[in-house]
Order: C-alpha cells, then structure tokens, then sequence
C-alpha cells in the first residue's frame, strides 16, 4: 500500500508530564517501513506502566528522545505492508509485535522490525495478543533469571520443586508468573489486594497472602515457605532488601522488575560480597522466539490472559488515566478499527 499520502488516526504527547490530559488526538501520516520492517494495522495495543513512566521523564531524556512521540509498545493486527529484505512475513498476516522504543501503538497503523514481530495464531485475538510482549515475556524471563525451571513436570532443579513467590500477582506480569511457575509444578505463594485472592488462587497459587496484612506486609508463607526464587512485581517505592532477605532460601533469588537505585546499589554489594541470597534488577527485550512461545501456550489453553478493561483509540486516554492509577487487575487494552 501507498503510505506516504495517506493519513491515520493517532494518540501523541508532546512534551514531558501531563499525564492523561496532555494526551491528544491527532492525523498524521501512516509511516513507511524500512528495511527489515513491517506495518502492521493496529487491531489492540496493551498499556504498559513503562508507557506512562517514561511519558513522567523517568528516562529523560533518552526515552523519547524527540517529541511529538505515540506512545505504547505493544502491538497486535495484520501485517501490510513489508519493508525492503523482509520475507518471514507476508501480507495479510497476524501478528504480534514490540516496538520498543519507538513505540507506536496508539495509532490505526504502526511499524515494527520483522525481528520482533511474531506470528499471532488464530485462537488468540488481537486483544490478548497485545497483552503478551512485554508482559508475559517479562514474567517468562524473569522466572528464567531467578533459576525456575518452566518445563512443566520438571519443576527445576532436576525435579526438585521450587518455592516462588510473586508480588502484585494479579498485576499485568503477575497474573502472567503465577500461571508460568504453576503450570511448570513449583509451589507459589502469591500476594496481591484481597478482592483479587480468588482470582489469583483460581491462576494456580498455592498460597494468597493480601498485602495489606501485617503477614503480607512481611511476605510470609502461611506454611512457613522460605522462597527459592521471587518475583518482585509491586511498584512500590522503597520496599527494602531487607524485607526479602528473612523469607528467602539460603540461596533464594529476587528478581526485581521496578528497580531503583537502592536495587542496583544492593545487587552490586551483593556481588562484591559473593552473598550466596541475590537480588537482580532487570529489564525485559522481548524476543521473537519467547513471543512465539506465549503466544502458543495461550493457544494451547495453558496460559490465559486477564483484561481488566477495554478502551477504543478515540477514548485511549481513560485507559492511560487507569494505568496511572495504579492496581489493575491483569491488562488494559486500547482497540482501532470502528469506533464512535
């Protein structure tokens, strides 16, 4: 197709800050795809807390590093158009994709490298295709980092069952974990708001703990469990090592997906010290292969992604204002195509 004349529908911000409100509605060209690029016509994107928090300057100025920029990583539709040298993809296919960083996914249409767009099968739609790159790839790696094993039946560590633990687990990436460790048979411990328990429990945790508790405020196992590996998912500032450091394993591992300096500070001391308890900061480049593999567990009825809320490209900046509110139960999701 012919995009340079063409024109789209699009969400943007223009400047740092501002939140929902300096979200605005715009026409703008449909870009182009380079060499080893497709476009993709947007059928779903997944609001991310990343959207927002680099929206607040936290990267500033590196991400964006230019204004105006439409924001969203997380892309699902069919595929248009090919740039130059692109031949794992063909026109008309459904994929799901990370455009990261150059975003995107607040518009009709959007570019992604051919590299990190996956094929969507049929039995997942658009909507709970675009939960899956960055969160459930996130959940999937960071269980990978902590040293739980995910083939299901092995358990890790030669058959040796693991004790897990997932903080903010009805979250857009808990949800996610939860399902992974459980499906994989190690015992999980999750903690999340109590109208959330049963959802979280019927995800496949062995144990719920409502972290306004004094015992999920401590992140004890009701049965005692010291943890083997965590998943920290909680965007909570200033949650301490030493809030893990009593319920781990001797050699329990937390890997932490909102780190802050004292995160980093930590790590590195740890490191220094050869401390066999280990805290890893850590950051998510979704990759085809681990797309690929999401995208056919959810396929295959094993993995199952929870939508909180759906919003339509001309009302994104209700799905936004969510995101930034804090506490959603599993993805929100913004829809192109038809809309009034």
């Amino acid at each position: 197709m012919a995009t340079s004349s063409r024109r789209m529908r699009a969400v943007q911000y223009d400047k740092y800050g501002g939140g929902a409100q300096a979200l605005k509605h715009v026409e703008v060209p449909i870009p182009t795809p380079k060499k080893g690029e497709v476009l993709i016509k947007m059928e779903a994107g997944s609001i991310n807390q990343v959207d927002w928090k680099f929206q607040k300057g936290v990267a500033r100025p590196f991400m964006p590093n230019k204004f105006p920029f439409i924001p969203v990583y997380d892309l699902a539709g069919e595929v248009v158009e090919l740039g130059r040298g692109v031949s794992s993809f063909k026109v008309g296919d459904k994929v799901i994709a990370i455009n990261f960083p150059g975003g995107g996914g607040l518009a009709e249409y959007a570019v992604a490298q051919a590299s990190r767009t996956a094929p969507r099968p049929p039995e997942v739609s658009a909507a709970v295709g675009a939960c899956l790159p960055i969160a459930a790839v996130t959940a999937l790696v960071a269980l990978r980092t902590a040293g739980v094993s995910l083939d299901a039946g092995d358990g890790g560590g030669g058959g040796a069952k693991k004790n897990v633990l997932v903080t903010a687990a009805s979250g857009g990436v808990g949800h996610f974990a939860v399902q992974l460790a459980s499906a994989a048979g190690h015992r999980v411990t999750a903690t999340c708001g109590a109208r959330n328990a049963g959802l979280v429990g019927g995800l496949g945790a062995d144990e719920v703990l409502d972290y306004a508790t004094p015992e999920g405020a401590a992140l004890r196992s009701p049965s005692g469990r010291r943890y083997d590996a965590v998943v920290h998912c909680a965007a909570v500032a200033g949650l301490p090592w030493s809030a893990f450091a009593p319920v781990l394993a001797d050699a329990g591992v937390v890997v932490d997906l909102t780190p802050g300096a004292a995160a980093f500070a930590t790590a590195l001391r740890q490191r220094v010290t050869f401390s066999r308890k280990r805290l890893v900061p850590l950051f998510v480049s979704p990759t085809k292969e681990d797309m690929e593999l999401v995208a056919g567990m959810v396929a295959e009825g094993k993995l199952r992604a929870v939508i909180e809320s759906r919003h339509p490209l001309s009302r994104a900046e209700e799905g936004w204002a969510r995101s930034m509110a804090g506490h959603a139960t599993g993805k929100i999701i913004v829809e192109m195509g038809d809309e009034q």
